[in-house]
């Protein structure tokens, strides 16, 4: 039975948001930016920062989506927030869509989703709330509690705590500014009825970890766009697998995916944290300055480092680029 979410309701803005990303979807990946701290992390290095945003979309990212997962959201202060939204919105000019992550309960997320407003973000992506477990009900009431207070349009993530039932993923679709949702379970059962479901213009987004890995998977059952950590230090390299998988060019995939991408998640999977820490430190290698970590995260050391550039290098290598 398809759901009806009463898209006609879909503010204008939402519905051109939506056509735009899936349009740019088509010729990259959506891109992760790093948020870079000072040495001690006890700052931002917003240059850096500034630098960082334009080799994305020099680089061809679809769109960039700041101060989410591996941009640290949870360690961000406000102003720290406010300031490089800003600025990403700034580098972009309009040529990239520029999301921003909000979290934590509906009332941190809504003050978030302002201040990413004011920076003028052109939309939202609605990580999972913290700590808690919730009812299917309260997770919809939550998403339209912070909906109902911002006019962005809406992605919304669900993983770890947060996965949707059927019904609920319905209720949520049919709020006029929610434009998609990101995976980041990889239930494709569930996601098939999921996309069976709704209407063609509701987006969804592979968002696992290391979601190359699973891009073949999600492309089986229709959801092509995916969210890439690698484009943060090897846009090289994502760019390259992105070819190869939208062409078919199984030889490269698969050679991407032994030889680089495989034992970058062996590496990952050392240490909680890793799949932030190795992304900056890896773009520390490449010789871009930003930063540590911030706690709790740990940035890697001794043996994880020296692999780390070691498979970096061999990424670099299989598509005809240098550290």
């Amino acid at each position: 039975m398809l759901l009806t979410p009463g898209r006609d309701e879909t503010t204008e803005r939402a519905q051109r948001t939506a056509e735009v990303l899936k349009q740019r979807m088509r010729g990259g990946v959506l891109a992760f930016p790093l948020s870079p701290f000072t040495g001690d992390a006890s700052g931002l290095e917003i240059e850096a920062f500034r630098r960082h945003i334009r080799g994305h979309i020099a680089a061809g990212a679809s769109a960039l989506f700041v101060c989410c997962g591996t941009g640290e959201f949870p360690a961000l202060a406000e102003d720290e927030y406010a300031q490089l939204v800003a600025a990403a919105v700034e580098e972009g000019n309009g040529s990239t869509p520029i999301f921003a992550g909000v979290g934590y309960g509906w009332p941190q997320a809504v003050r978030f989703a302002l201040i990413a407003s004011q920076a003028g973000a052109d939309g939202a992506l609605v990580m999972p709330h913290y700590l808690v477990r919730a009812p299917q009900l309260g997770l919809v009431r939550h998403i339209e509690a912070i909906a109902s207070r911002t006019e962005l349009p809406l992605i919304v993530y669900q993983r770890g705590l947060v996965s949707y039932s059927l019904d609920s993923l319905g209720a949520i679709a049919a709020i006029p500014n929610v434009i998609g949702l990101k995976d980041g379970h990889g239930d494709l059962g569930k996601l098939q009825q999921f996309t069976a479901a709704t209407p063609p213009e509701f987006l969804y987004f592979n968002g696992a970890l290391t979601a190359e890995m699973q891009a073949r998977p999600y492309s089986s059952i229709g959801i092509h766009g995916y969210s890439s950590a690698v484009h943060s230090f090897a846009p090289e390299i994502a760019s390259a697998f992105f070819t190869a998988h939208q062409t078919g060019d199984n030889e490269t995939v698969d050679r991407l995916l032994r030889e680089f991408y495989s034992p970058f998640v062996e590496l990952r999977d050392r240490q909680p944290g890793y799949a932030v820490a190795l992304v900056k430190a890896a773009a520390r290698i490449r010789g871009e300055d930003l930063g540590p970590v911030r706690a709790p995260l740990l940035d890697p050391t001794g043996e994880d480092l020296a692999d780390l550039e070691t498979i970096v290098t061999r990424g670099l290598e299989l598509v005809g680029a240098s550290l």
